[in-house]
């Protein structure tokens, strides 16, 4: 299989410590640029690879964009991309409203290209494991938490992060594996403020309910992020303390080349993030600051 030809939207830390760094290393895809709303970047010169004038040269450098922007610059700029035949790396959020989501997932559905999600975690054989013991588990209630202090200070103290909180940035992630541990989310309500501390509640479509708390604004030592699914035959629990979370790229590439070539939709892939943006808008609404 040759190499997929990818270009790389966004020149930030998420740019500079993942994509860049997992698109280069390769065989199964190359970085054949870079572009940047600064225009500069150097990430160009570190991979000897082109930083573009425009967005439009880069589309015509590459048969594949992977992006790392905020979510409202990605929707917009991905679904340009996707109207150009170009195949989609996405990160979560997949946009910044729902509507933005469904635009974009137009875009892909008409252009019949392929999209992938990087919910991270998803990649890792641990998660895996996880979820395919899940699916034999008569879950009854379920309880997950997702905390962390890099809103507190940091690379990741972004704009977009602080103005949203932990519901758009770490949501995404929670929905995701809770509805595919549990079953699919028909409704959620949420208390909290996500810029401090949020708590949710979902009920499942097979009559489980599970709790979510979610912060990004707590000085812990290290990201907690755990589900715990109680039934009939006990607790199944999953705690990502010590996951390594370097072993997640070299997946999550080799995987999105597969799709690219084969031209097979991937399971995590923009209808999957509209689904979570739905889940997302939900809770919006019912949120009380």
């Amino acid at each position: 299989m040759s190499a997929v030809a990818v270009g790389l939207v966004g020149g930030g830390p998420w740019a500079e410590m993942v994509h860049a760094p997992m698109l280069a290393a390769g065989p199964e895809t190359r970085l054949a640029g870079i572009w940047t709303r600064r225009g500069t970047s150097p990430l160009g010169e570190r991979y000897g690879v082109p930083v573009t004038g425009s967005f439009n040269e880069l589309l015509d450098s590459c048969e594949a964009v992977a992006f790392a922007v905020p979510p409202d610059v990605q929707a917009s700029l991905a679904t340009l991309a996707a109207q150009a035949g170009k195949a989609l790396l996405l990160e979560k959020p997949v946009a910044l409203t729902l509507a933005g989501a469904e635009i974009l997932a137009a875009a892909v559905d008409k252009a019949e290209v392929v999209s992938q999600v990087v919910f991270t975690k998803r990649y890792h054989q641990q998660t895996r494991d996880f979820l395919a013991a899940a699916a034999d588990f008569p879950t009854v209630g379920a309880r997950a938490c997702y905390v962390h202090g890099a809103f507190l200070g940091g690379p990741f103290a972004t704009a977009w992060r602080l103005e949203h909180g932990a519901l758009l940035d770490l949501g995404p992630h929670t929905f995701d594996l809770l509805d595919a541990a549990v079953g699919p989310i028909e409704s959620i309500r949420a208390t909290g403020d996500p810029r401090r501390w949020v708590e949710l509640t979902c009920v499942h479509a097979n009559g489980a309910i599970s709790q979510i708390s979610l912060s990004g604004s707590v000085p812990v030592p290290q990201a907690v992020t755990t589900v715990e699914l109680y039934g009939t035959d006990g607790v199944l629990s999953y705690d990502t303390a010590g996951m390594d979370h370097d072993e997640c790229w070299p997946v999550v590439r080799r995987e999105f080349a597969a799709a690219v070539r084969s031209g097979t939709p991937h399971e995590l892939d923009v209808h999957r993030g509209v689904m979570i943006q739905r889940l997302l808008a939900a809770a919006e609404c019912t949120v009380v600051i």
